[in-house]
């Protein structure tokens, strides 16, 4: 065997790691398979016999490719709107802690999902590796361009938004997102009461043009007539942010239809929107997470 196949037989070995690292910091199946490939590029290129640690190298190599994708992503998000779906995945990676991966499995919830939307890229980059794969802070810092002690700072930060410890300032959306989460849950269960609990007496749900050609009423007042339309059409809904807000969205065979936007007050949600107008779905950014 010479050196270029030994490289490639022990890149495929820590493949598997190198994809659920990315697709933790990235959120997208497809993005972080193109991160991973990135990786076995520089891989090829550099010096290999020079590397004491081979999968430290690949892993520091695949942060800095997301810390990059990351960054991107952020300015894109500054200057359009646009639609990011994020894909499911799974992996046995030994690696992984399981109580850290438990918090992985939590951001399914729109709440959490809030919170880790909200993350600088460094902050992201240095939670996702130190406690889902226990990376150093001394191996991260080098990624995020960053001292030691700023690297721990960065993800102790992260880890109180996480942890829910510092989310005064995104109070309101957590709270919505909460509500919308018990929403879905109460659809999907056909649980009439806790449906009806959740809504205000006075709410009012309002369907665009295309909704209602897909079968949706104009408008409906009041909480129980707003509740028996959810439980008869929307069981098929899936949690989504919806410009960085706790939504939900309609997908018959994987094929974005109608988007659900929520407003809420206090405990109760007063209002619901269903959009389904191609252009105005287009204008959305939306983080839709497949594994529900």
């Amino acid at each position: 065997m010479d050196e270029r196949d030994w490289l490639a037989q022990r890149f495929d070995e820590e493949r598997p790691h190198l994809v659920a690292v990315a697709y933790r910091m990235l959120g997208s199946l497809a993005e972080a398979e193109d991160a991973v490939q990135e990786t076995w590029v520089r891989l090829s290129r550099a010096d290999a016999s020079a590397v004491e640690n081979l999968a430290g190298w690949l892993t520091t190599v695949v942060g800095r490719v997301c810390l990059n994708v990351l960054r991107s992503r952020a300015t894109r998000r500054e200057n359009s709107l646009d639609t990011h779906i994020t894909e499911s995945i799974a992996t046995n990676d030994e690696r992984t802690d399981p109580e850290q991966e438990a918090l992985l499995a939590d951001s399914i919830g729109l709440a959490l999902l809030v919170v880790l939307d909200t993350l600088a890229p460094p902050e992201r980059v240095a939670f996702v590796l130190h406690d889902m794969f226990a990376v150093p802070f001394e191996e991260i810092a080098p990624i995020v361009g960053r001292s030691t002690p700023a690297t721990r700072q960065l993800a102790s930060r992260a880890r109180r938004r996480v942890q829910g410890q510092d989310a005064i300032r995104d109070s309101d959306r957590l709270r919505q997102a909460k509500l919308v989460d018990a929403f879905l849950a109460a659809t999907r269960n056909g649980d009439f009461s806790a449906l009806l609990a959740l809504l205000d007496p006075d709410i009012v749900l309002r369907a665009d043009e295309q909704a209602v050609r897909l079968g949706a009423a104009e408008e409906i007042h009041g909480a129980p007539d707003v509740a028996a339309s959810f439980s008869r059409r929307a069981r098929g809904a899936r949690p989504a942010l919806v410009n960085g807000a706790a939504g939900a969205v309609w997908m018959p065979a994987g094929q974005l239809r109608v988007v659900v936007s929520f407003t809420t007050s206090g405990d109760k949600i007063t209002g619901i929107d269903l959009i389904a107008d191609p252009e105005r779905l287009r204008q959305l950014d939306l983080v839709i997470p497949t594994d529900q």
